[in-house]
């Protein structure tokens, strides 16, 4: 469980890496654009590809913390074990979601790479932001599913942490 849960860190910290650079970039290409008329070429093509990828890398930190959105309103007089029964099954569900999603992204990427597809301004190769994807998004998937088999104990959620 630690190691899924420093994955699931590593994966966040990337990404507040990469939303950090890329708002960086944004500001001194508006700042530029506004007072000297110099801009960077393409920074739309690049915020919008490292979104995408900093999205799936926040995904496992999202899962770890369970910080998904629960809706509850059918379930809050279900007994506590009810609760943690469909808690168990949300994971699962989610489990295979994000299997799915992979097993998609993956074959996205490699179609990407075989076509040698590119944003339009840039031709910034669209395969490097599936591969950013694909990784979190496993781990997500392992994640979910090892809660939907052990539960969310306080140290299996990282509560503590």
């Amino acid at each position: 469980m630690r190691l899924l849960e420093m994955g699931a860190k590593a994966c966040a910290v990337l990404a507040g890496v990469l939303l950090t650079v890329i708002t960086l970039m944004t500001c001194v290409s508006v700042i530029g654009r506004n007072t000297t008329g110099w801009t960077i070429v393409g920074d739309f093509e690049l915020s919008g590809s490292a979104a995408g990828a900093a999205i799936a890398l926040f995904l496992p930190w999202c899962q770890w913390r369970r910080g998904n959105i629960i809706v509850d309103f059918f379930t809050t007089r279900a007994s506590a074990a009810t609760q943690a029964r469909l808690d168990r099954i949300g994971a699962l569900v989610l489990a295979a979601a994000m299997v799915l999603l992979t097993w998609r992204t993956t074959i996205g990427g490699l179609n990407a790479w075989k076509s040698q597809a590119g944003s339009m301004m840039l031709g910034f190769p669209e395969w490097v932001v599936y591969g950013f994807m694909v990784p979190p998004l496993a781990l997500t998937a392992l994640i979910a599913l090892v809660q939907a088999v052990r539960g969310f104990g306080d140290e299996d959620a990282g509560a503590s942490a």
